[in-house]
């Protein structure tokens, strides 16, 4: 089994993050403005979360090639 990368790392833990919080959204909680109260920073936070989805469906995509 391949080791994680650091990116590879940061980019699950974003995915659990967003996972965690569409999850949490049947009870109508948002945890990301919980979490982070500035505009900007939740909007940071879900561009990092979408970057990450794309990031591990590539690298999937690149496993099951090989």
């Amino acid at each position: 089994m391949k080791k994680l990368s650091v990116i590879d790392l940061i980019a699950l833990i974003l995915l659990i993050i967003g996972g965690l919080n569409w999850g949490l959204a049947i009870f109508n909680i948002n945890l990301v403005p919980l979490i982070f109260r500035v505009d900007i920073l939740i909007k940071i936070v879900y561009a990092l979360v979408g970057i990450s989805a794309i990031y591990i469906a590539i690298a999937i995509g690149k496993l099951g090639k090989k």
